[in-house]
């Protein structure tokens, strides 16, 4: 099955019909914005003007992923092999991109969580994969919306 955890997405194209089966899976709606070529990928600038193709000739491919309801996911998909990963307004970035199925997986299957610290006061979103990989990141205490506040532990 395509967007699995163990899956290899070998291009930008197979990590959007992964992030396709991951919305259909949590019955989410799901809107994706494709740039290609190297004049309209966001890490290309330097490509000049009206060049489109990488010295190999290939089109780099990159995507953006909005994801409805809460929380609020967008994904940045890369033609480098990474992305980044949106929850509520907390960027995750430079995940590989054969984590973002499995990183989908757990925020649309209520694995995230936020953890508190008391002192010095602090806040993590913490995303656990399976095989013991986490990703956390620091979350403002100003920056902590209705969702993130009903997973704090």
């Amino acid at each position: 099955m395509i967007g699995r955890m163990d899956d290899h997405l070998p291009s930008t194209e197979a990590a959007v019909t992964a992030c396709r089966a991951i919305a259909d899976e949590y019955a989410r709606e799901m809107s994706v914005t494709h740039d290609i070529g190297a004049d309209q990928t966001s890490r290309r600038s330097a490509a000049g003007v009206g060049v489109t193709t990488d010295p190999d000739g290939s089109l780099p491919h990159e995507a953006f992923v909005e994801f409805g309801g809460l929380p609020r996911v967008t994904v940045r998909l890369f033609p480098e092999d990474d992305a980044l990963i949106t929850v509520e307004g907390i960027d995750f970035p430079d995940l590989p991109r054969d984590e973002v199925p499995a990183f989908l997986h757990a925020v649309f299957g209520d694995r995230a969580y936020v953890k508190a610290r008391r002192f010095p006061p602090g806040y993590r979103l913490v995303v656990p994969l399976p095989a013991d990989r986490t990703y956390k990141e620091y979350v403002p205490m100003v920056g902590l919306s209705p969702w993130l506040s009903s997973r704090v532990r």
